[in-house]
């Protein structure tokens, strides 16, 4: 097996969140795309990712190998740029969807360093926490938390970010601090509207890598995450939200984590685009740009209650 096509497989699989959406972007059997995962894990002696009946997830050592992997195909990318002397001619009207809280915080202060690199091209911003038509809407790139759900389009995983439950301390000394998955239903909580399973809160011990899930009793709900945190601070309930959006609550102590003992699977910030053929040089410029960003972004490292 070529080990170029070992390394796409394997990132066409993660991007894609399954072995059949990977098959079919890539236009072959689920059978073939998972003996190509197999022959790879065994000839590294190493599992790459957990399976179940309805999802995959990277193992330690499968997050670590799918990094380096997307670091290859973008020194690739390079590589094939420079040859064509692309890189230079990257110009035009960029239309760009990216959500609200990220957008302010996480996109704005970088766009100054995407014009010096490629100052020919002209960001158009759109922010919004719905899921855009991207292709419908005539948007050249749009940046998604979490997986993205359409296997038509083109994912690329720029960087990962931890989930964390956590609540205020006014909340915890009302009504206690949950020990188990299980007693989240006997507490408040705060639900996002956008997350597929705003109620079902999907936890791995980390003692022994079991998978449980918490039934939550939401009290509200809403379609930004700010919005759930502001609730969370005042002591609505518990919130489970990314740490890009609560890092400052925790460092204020406005936030504190709960049920550490517990992780949530972190979710992946995507680029996301209609097609990887004939990509234009304005959107790989800034998609790699990206990229490099956030490849040691605070918000990448979980937290650890002092």
């Amino acid at each position: 097996m070529n080990r170029l096509r070992e390394i796409e497989s394997f990132v066409s699989v993660v991007d894609a969140g399954g072995f059949a959406a990977a098959a079919d972007a890539n236009g072959v059997s689920r059978a073939l795309m998972s003996r190509t995962i197999q022959a790879l894990e065994t000839r590294l002696g190493a599992r790459l990712l957990h399976r179940t009946t309805r999802k995959i997830a990277l193992t330690a050592a499968g997050d670590a190998y799918y990094r380096s992997c997307c670091e290859i195909l973008e020194q690739l990318d390079s590589a094939e740029l420079a040859a064509q002397g692309e890189r230079g001619r990257a110009s035009g009207d960029l239309r760009i969807s990216a959500p609200v809280s990220f957008g302010i915080a996480h996109l704005a202060p970088l766009w100054a360093g995407l014009l010096a690199r490629a100052p020919d091209v002209r960001p158009v911003i759109a922010l919004s926490d719905a899921l855009v038509d991207i292709v419908a809407e005539g948007f050249d790139l749009a940046i998604r938390i979490a997986r993205p759900a359409e296997s038509s389009l083109v994912h690329r995983r720029l960087a990962s970010t931890p989930l964390v439950m956590c609540a205020s301390p006014s909340y915890l000394e009302r009504h206690g601090e949950p020990a188990t998955p299980a007693e989240l239903s006997a507490h408040q909580s705060v639900a996002y509207g956008y997350f597929s399973e705003r109620h079902d809160w999907r936890l791995c011990e980390r003692a022994t890598g079991t998978e449980h899930v918490g039934r939550t009793r939401a009290v509200m709900s809403a379609n930004n995450g700010e919005t759930c945190v502001a609730a969370a601070e005042a002591g609505v309930g518990l919130v489970l939200q990314p740490l890009f959006l609560v890092m400052d609550s925790l460092a204020r102590g406005r936030l504190v984590p709960v049920l550490e003992n517990f992780t949530p699977p972190p979710i992946g910030v995507y680029a996301v685009y209609p097609s990887r053929a004939q990509l234009p040089a304005k959107t790989r410029v800034t998609v790699d740009y990206l990229a490099e960003q956030w490849r040691d972004a605070p918000w990448a490292v979980a937290p650890v209650r002092a």
